[in-house]
């Protein structure tokens, strides 16, 4: 990326989460897709953060701040997981945290928390616009920055081969004031979208679907992205040890006191 040039007089000199769109979530939408991780006091937040804590360990040690995610198939709960985790994350970072929907051909980044628009990311990366900023949303009361996009049948893979989204990256990694930019990827095995957003990316996390995705899954989503680093799993829907005795997960009988109001 370095050698490449991709200045021009319609991006910006740094994109801030100060500059995008404010955008509030009505409170109505966020409980009806579960999106808790803006809220620290709602119990059901609590995976999100000792996710967050594990994720930015990670990405420290390793040095990482462009992370994709990305699951074996669909209906895995990819979506809901980047929400939760991008505004777990915000909450407690010092930079500003950006969520990117690249998962353009269901594009459903925008429906999950509310949002009705017009052009996305995608207007980018087919040159109709070249203002980042303008298609993003900083997510009213919190350190969030949300970049959507407007559903896209045809021509994903053209899009996230293309120059235009290089420079996309290259604004993301090198222009930006976001200290994580996490990436709401296609499933692996959808089509081969994920696999060319993640030749610019640093690693990516799968997210594995209890009951669903099988060992030999995600045993060929390791080999087919390879040689990008895998960053970690997250285990989802996962049913058994949230009521044990230690409380761990939804509404257990010790840490449940700990997130009561005082």
């Amino acid at each position: 990326m370095a050698d490449r040039d991709f200045s021009s007089p319609g991006v910006r000199d740094l994109l801030r989460l100060a500059d995008l769109p404010l955008f509030t979530p009505e409170r109505a939408e966020l409980n009806s897709h579960k999106l808790v991780g803006f809220d620290s006091r709602d119990i059901r937040a609590r995976p999100f953060n000792l996710l967050r804590s594990s994720l930015s360990k990670k990405l420290k040690e390793s040095g990482f701040r462009l992370v994709g995610l990305t699951s074996a198939t669909p209906a895995a709960g990819k979506s809901y997981l980047s929400l939760n985790l991008a505004s777990s994350l915000a909450r407690v970072a010092e930079q500003p945290v950006f969520l990117v929907d690249l998962d353009i051909r269901r594009a459903s980044v925008a429906e999950e928390i509310g949002l009705t628009l017009d052009r996305g990311i995608e207007s980018f990366l087919e040159g109709e616009a070249d203002d980042l900023a303008a298609l993003g949303r900083h997510v009213d009361g919190s350190e969030l920055g949300i970049f959507p996009a407007v559903r896209r049948k045809r021509n994903t893979a053209e899009l996230l081969a293309s120059e235009r989204f290089a420079q996309m990256i290259d604004i993301f990694r090198n222009r930006s004031d976001a200290a994580i930019i996490l990436f709401d990827l296609p499933p692996a095995f959808a089509s081969d979208d994920a696999m060319i957003s993640l030749e610019l990316l640093d690693g990516y996390v799968l997210v594995v679907d209890s009951g669903k995705t099988t060992r030999k899954h995600v045993e060929d989503v390791l080999a087919v992205l390879h040689p990008t680093p895998c960053v970690g799993t997250i285990l989802n829907r996962y049913s058994g040890g949230f009521a044990d005795s230690y409380g761990y997960g939804y509404g257990g009988p010790d840490y449940g006191k700990y997130y009561d109001p005082s």
